[in-house]
């Protein structure tokens, strides 16, 4: 496991002549002469902690000794005794007492000696060192890391050079030295050798020592000494859960090349049995990738071997070619539910291989974009909840022609004081559909359809209101693999669309709880008409309802994809108001709504159900506040006016009065679907927390915590996706245990028992409790991050 260096790195100090020690021999003797009148004034040297580059046109840098009283013979040797100080480029040395041979460029310091070098600090009572080769030995010193924050001490500490150094029966920690006792934790090492230059460390006899109890240990390891790759064993994982019980894994790895490395992990499951997880990275020239595979020749409770394999490449091929490789698979369809760690999908149960060719040329008047595409699908399926399956695209074959000023329309650019011109875009696509092996035996079969989609645009705008009429098409043709209900099998159509979207700015300067704010009002209407065409047995490919929110009612389609288009005849109203203080730019308070009226009776809907009566569609209001800086509330509502109930609601709320202390409570509500309450939390509970009695202090005792996210289902009163864990920071290590709860089916659950320890600036070993909090609890912070440098989340 890669630990951090015992000592601190030292830069490449240059030779220096004698003819730079003119000087200080200079300076010397006109301190020595001053001492002896007694009746003229000294004049001391300035100090500062920091000696500026050396000029161009000096190669080496100057040596300077200032002391209580100095004494120098020229070319031969300078003493300093009371408060000396020896600087020599970006080496400062304070010492009681210096005695420096300038024919041998040899110091000897006795007493309290202290080496500051680029934030690195050593001290002891002996040192003999040759300066320009920055060779020599320190007795008994102890040293201060800056790039870790750590500490240790060593019995010998001798330096080669300035890339170097070993020590002999060496220590390293991050706790606080506390006077006659141990720290909480750290690591010694019968001799530690550090090669700078090759940024590696070697360490023989190492132990990791935690409360006094030897917790790891190794006849011989090495290390990194900075943030850079270096090959060796890295922390142990464990993890353990009800499905497969222990896990234990020890990762190693492999700095291959400076573009290329893999990790390999070899873990043992107690109920399972063991297995092997690698990864292999590379970033060559036009081409980056991941390659994962993860295997369990024989699981003992499964009954067979288990595996999956995920691929993440993109590069350049054939020029300007651009392609991007996505792929993920596992062995069988209860993977996901038992080693749920290893699948990276947001969609466990639907697995996606993507492959896309795609280029794209940037002409005067536009860009061509050409692609082609082949996508499949694993589905896993349950016995409990099967679910249909997304048709696969084999293949999808497309060019796309934009041009230049249109991208900005679409992405809501006003084009403030622009003249009319027209604007468009047309995509001419072929596909060829069909469905993976695990689908369902009822669903539809594939085909093969051919679409183009165009529009124009002429979009208007000054200063504070932009008006874009624009005109679209959707045309396409099927070639079904099965007959219709209709009896077809080939079938084909055009629908145009008109759509007009208008909208104003207006601001004014206002005062909000006796603060001053830019308050803006931001009305906006869209105009739809879309004639109707029947679309009963064509088929759904890649069509789905898009969800209804203040993004989608600001559309002329309320479907995704091609299949489907609505035949909408509706005006969209809405306005929002937003206010933003004058002084930090930030938005306090945002205010919203919006409703769609139909002007005629609408055929094709989202949920199949025409509409024939109601003009109005629910009502949808938004609100956000930032009123206090411990204060964040937001929320968004949909309201049905005829049954005067809201369809949908979220309500969110959060209070952070301070670091390490917030509470959030959200309710979420889908009318007939479920409701939710959820309640996340990270707070102090006992103690004096790290940052309110230093990173530095030597108080007893540390501060304990607890965070976490709790979600409730009110329609089947029981927990869901849930996460609980508490931690104790002591300062220089944290511990955090937990437990998490995930839903895997209707009655079935995955309870994880988390477990880690931080060691602050050097690892942390045991499962990822950090990523789970991190990623559950909003607001959540790691309690050691102004302490160390090291990732939020371990490999």
């Amino acid at each position: 496991m890669p630990l951090p260096p015992p000592v601190p790195r030292s830069l490449p100090f240059s030779q220096a002549p004698l003819s730079t020690l003119v000087a200080l021999a200079l300076c010397a003797w006109g301190q020595a002469s001053a001492q002896q009148a007694g009746a003229e004034e000294s004049l001391p040297l300035r100090g500062s902690r920091v000696l500026g580059p050396a000029s161009k046109s000096a190669a080496k840098p100057a040596l300077v000794i200032s002391a209580n009283k100095v004494s120098a013979q020229m070319d031969q040797k300078a003493e300093g005794q009371g408060d000396v100080e020896l600087r020599y480029g970006e080496l400062v040395m304070n010492a009681d007492k210096l005695d420096y041979s300038v024919v041998d460029d040899f110091a000897r310091a006795e007493g309290q000696v202290r080496i500051n070098h680029n934030g690195n600090v050593f001290t002891g009572p002996l040192l003999q060192l040759y300066v320009s080769r920055f060779e020599g030995e320190f007795l008994t010193p102890r040293f201060f890391l800056a790039a870790t924050g750590g500490a240790g001490k060593a019995k010998l500490l001798k330096f080669q050079d300035s890339e170097h150094m070993s020590a002999t029966d060496g220590s390293y920690t991050s706790c606080p030295a506390v006077e006659n006792q141990e720290p909480a934790w750290q690591i010694t090492a019968r001799n530690l050798r550090m090669d700078l230059a090759a940024n590696e460390g070697q360490a023989d006899g190492a132990v990791l020592h935690f409360l006094g109890v030897p917790i790891l240990a190794a006849p011989s390891l090495s290390f990194p000494l900075s943030s850079a790759r270096k090959s060796g064993w890295l922390p142990p994982n464990l993890f353990l859960d009800n499905r497969s019980g222990l896990e234990f894994g020890v990762p190693y790895y492999w700095n291959i090349a400076p573009q290329r490395d893999a990790t390999f992990t070899p873990f043992v499951l107690t109920k399972r049995g063991v297995g092997l997880d690698s990864e292999f990275r590379y970033l060559e020239p036009g081409h980056a990738g991941r390659i994962n595979v993860d295997l369990l020749p024989s699981d003992r409770v499964f009954g067979s071997s288990r595996w999956s394999l995920k691929l993440n490449n993109d590069g350049h091929v054939f020029g300007d070619w651009r392609y991007r490789l996505k792929s993920e698979r596992v062995s069988d369809d209860d993977y996901w539910k038992d080693m749920s760690r290893r699948v990276e999908s947001q969609t466990p149960r639907l697995l996606a291989s993507d492959f896309t060719l795609n280029r794209q040329k940037e002409l005067s008047w536009g860009v061509i974009d050409t692609y082609a595409r082949v996508q499949r699908w694993q589905v896993l399926q349950g016995v409990d909840a099967p679910f249909d399956s997304p048709f696969q695209r084999s293949p999808q074959i497309g060019v796309r022609l934009t041009t230049a000023a249109d991208e900005a329309v679409l992405d809501s650019f006003r084009p403030w004081g622009r003249k009319a011109r027209l604007e468009g875009g047309l995509e001419l696509e072929y596909n060829r559909f069909d469905l993976p092996s695990s689908a369902l035996p009822g669903q539809q079969r594939g085909g093969q359809r051919v679409h183009a989609l165009g529009h124009l645009a002429a979009p208007l705008g000054g200063e504070a209101w932009w008006f874009i009429p624009r005109v679209s098409f959707n045309a396409a043709a099927y070639d079904l693999d099965r007959p219709q209900p209709d009896g077809r099998t080939r079938m084909h159509r055009v629908i145009p669309t008109l759509s007009i979207d208008h909208g104003w700015v207006f601001e004014r300067d206002t005062t909000l709880l006796g603060r001053d704010y830019r308050q803006s009002l931001e009305p906006r209407l869209l105009y739809v008409n879309t004639p109707f065409r029947d679309q009963t047995n064509m088929p759904k490919f890649d069509s789905a309802p898009k969800d209804f929110n203040f993004d989608s009612i600001y559309t002329d389609n309320p479907f995704s994809g091609v299949d489907r288009v609505a035949d909408l005849h509706a005006l969209s109203a809405g306005v929002t108001s937003r206010w933003i203080g004058t002084n930090t730019g930030e938005e306090i308070l945002r205010l919203g709504a919006v409703q769609r009226f139909l002007f005629r009776d609408q055929r094709i809907t989202p949920d199949e159900q025409p509409v024939s009566q109601q003009r109005f569609s629910d009502l949808l209001l938004a609100a956000a506040a930032h009123l206090d800086e411990k204060w964040w509330a937001d929320g968004t509502l949909q309201f049905n006016s005829e049954t005067n109930r809201s369809v949908r609601s979220v309500l969110r709320a959060r209070y952070s009065p301070g670091p390490y202390k917030t509470v959030s409570v959200a309710y979420r509500l889908a009318r007939a679907q479920s409701e939710q309450v959820e309640l996340a939390w990270q707070w102090p509970i006992y103690g004096t927390p790290v940052t309110s009695r230093g990173a530095d202090s030597k108080a007893c005792g540390g501060a304990w915590y607890s965070a976490g996210r709790v979600q409730y289902s009110l329609r089947d009163k029981r927990l869901t996706d849930s996460v609980m864990g508490f931690e104790y920071d002591a300062g220089c290590w944290v511990l955090r245990w937990g437990v998490e709860r995930l839903s895997t089916g209707r009655a079935e659950t995955n309870t994880r028992l988390m477990l880690q320890l931080e060691l602050v600036g050097l690892s942390q070993l045991g499962s990822n409790a950090l990523k789970v909090l991190k990623d559950n609890v909003p607001g959540y912070r790691r309690l050691s991050s102004d302490r160390s440098p090291s990732s939020d989340f371990q490999p």
